[in-house]
């Protein structure tokens, strides 16, 4: 089975600021829209979900159009996702969780992948393909800020991005975390705001979770 190689550039990612936001699109131009104002308040990583038929285009725009956004592409279920999320421009990959086939692809993917786990069982069946920076989902839901504390004695060259159920109220209790490097999540992208097409409230709650502090 493949080895993955790419650690450096995921953990180099999730350095890039303390939140992934995780978008999802109705339209190219919804997501233009989001990618143009995460990036303006300080959030460079974006992770597009591949929820919605606008998905791929909304990548490769945003790859195309905003050259300081590093737009990735998440909810990578199936190998088949990889190619085409690469072949849109995604410059990494995201998935919920693994299974073996997924697991597989993901080691021999060509750009950074960032595997979803939810116990220790499955993060350290990830680490021994290579794996090192790993997604945690649903955090809220299996255990939050305490079951990744407690992974950091018996697991401590894993670094996690927890997602799922995170707002900014919750945000600091996992960035202080030596085990956590950044944390994924959506509050910064209020439906209201998006309806309405309120890309400057996105910026403000952009800015503010650029400026949360991690703790590795």
């Amino acid at each position: 089975m493949a080895q993955y190689t790419r650690d450096a550039e995921s953990v180099a990612i999730m350095a890039l600021a303390p939140v992934i936001p995780v978008l999802t699109v109705t339209s190219v131009e919804d997501g233009l829209g989001q990618a143009r104002a995460l990036v303006a308040g300080g959030l460079y990583a974006i992770e597009v979900t591949l929820r919605t038929q606008s998905a791929l285009a909304a990548i490769a725009a945003i790859a195309r159009e905003i050259p300081d956004a590093v737009v990735g592409a998440g909810t990578i279920t199936s190998p088949g996702q990889i190619g085409e999320a690469v072949a849109a421009g995604a410059r990494f990959l995201v998935s919920p969780g693994v299974t073996p086939s997924l697991a597989e692809a993901a080691a021999g993917a060509p750009v950074p992948f960032l595997p979803g786990c939810a116990t220790a069982s499955e993060a350290m069946a990830l680490r021994e393909l290579g794996f090192r920076a790993l997604k945690l989902f649903p955090a809220e839901a299996v255990g939050g800020a305490r079951l990744i504390a407690s992974l950091a004695a018996p697991l401590p060259d894993l670094r996690f991005c927890p997602t799922g159920g995170i707002d900014l109220a919750k945000a600091p209790d996992y960035l202080k975390l030596p085990n956590v490097a950044c944390i994924g999540g959506s509050w910064m992208l209020p439906k209201d705001a998006l309806a309405k097409g309120d890309y400057a409230t996105v910026e403000k709650l952009a800015r503010e979770a650029a400026g949360l502090k991690g703790g590795a």
